[in-house]
């Protein structure tokens, strides 16, 4: 039985806007076998392996409807009808562009300043992105930063400004960092030095490039590691990598904001330079010292 009520999202949904694969990871512990099956099945092909009818998405991943039914109910939906229909929003979300965007916040724009609506979603975002944030992962993530050979960071249309904020920092704590470009034809040239154990760290966001998608998949065969900095709906890329970071960054705005993702990079780096203190002191002394010499900076 359906109505309109069935395709509301769910309390917890609207009021903070969780994608479906935050709610697994947050349930996830409580699921059954068989219901986690059906997670894994979801997570691994998503969102596209709950687009199809609740007895096709049983069948795909080898369970019973009513285990389906049992675990979208514990994920906090009335039943499959609401839970696909969450999938279609978020789906819809990804491909939006600043008009979009635009247009659903100035339907339900409240009638504050828009200073005060600005600083209430820039809050909850970052609320949101360090709550979702897998504490073991991120200390994985720091680590994989600091000791692997090579460091190489990307980032796309919007997100090249914070791919260069990261290289600055993160080519001040160790050695071998390299930045790529913003020109895809020349990444193959990077790449061309790239061994087994490299890690790439990759920023990707809505609406997701097929060029860093492609840059993933050769850098993961030459035996490269792949972190993904993405937003809440996550990038294609998400299914390479090693470590992924979800950054909320809705804002009252025609664009998303990069406030969280910037905080993210930021706890990222503290990280990596506590896990190599020593080679990173002496780094910074040396590069004080070059600086002197520059006489870039003035003195008090």
């Amino acid at each position: 039985m359906t109505d309109e009520t069935d395709t509301d999202l769910p309390v917890s949904v609207a009021a903070a806007t969780p994608t479906v694969r935050q709610l697994i990871r947050k349930h996830y512990p409580t699921l059954t076998q068989s219901e986690r099956k059906f997670a894994n099945a979801l997570v691994e092909n998503y969102p596209n392996a709950g687009l199809a009818t609740i007895t096709a998405a049983a069948e795909g991943a080898g369970v019973s409807t009513p285990v389906v039914a049992r675990m979208v109910q514990k994920l906090g939906f009335k039943g499959f009808p609401q839970f696909h229909q969450a999938l279609l929003q978020e789906l819809q979300a990804k491909v939006s562009g600043p008009t979009e965007r635009r247009a659903v916040w100035a339907a339900e724009a409240p009638e504050s300043h828009m200073l005060n609506r600005f600083a209430g979603a820039v809050t909850q975002n970052l609320a949101q992105t360090f709550s979702n944030i897998d504490t073991t992962q991120f200390d994985a993530a720091a680590r994989l930063m600091a000791s692997a050979p090579g460091l190489y960071i990307v980032g796309g249309r919007i997100t090249r400004s914070l791919a260069e904020y990261a290289f600055t920092h993160f080519q001040a704590i160790r050695e071998g960092v390299t930045h790529l470009t913003s020109s895809p034809a020349t990444w193959p040239h990077y790449v061309l030095d790239m061994v087994e154990g490299d890690t790439l760290l990759i920023f990707d966001v809505r609406r997701y490039e097929e060029n860093l998608l492609r840059l993933a998949e050769i850098a993961s065969d030459r035996g490269g590691r792949v972190i993904l900095i993405t937003d809440q709906w996550a990038s294609p890329v998400a299914g390479l990598a090693e470590a992924t970071f979800h950054c909320w960054g809705e804002i009252p705005s025609a664009w998303d904001s990069n406030i969280a993702t910037l905080s993210l990079i930021e706890a990222l780096i503290a990280a990596t330079q506590e896990e190599r203190w020593p080679e990173a002191r002496e780094r910074f002394e040396r590069l004080d010292k070059l600086f002197e010499m520059t006489r870039l900076f003035r003195k008090n």
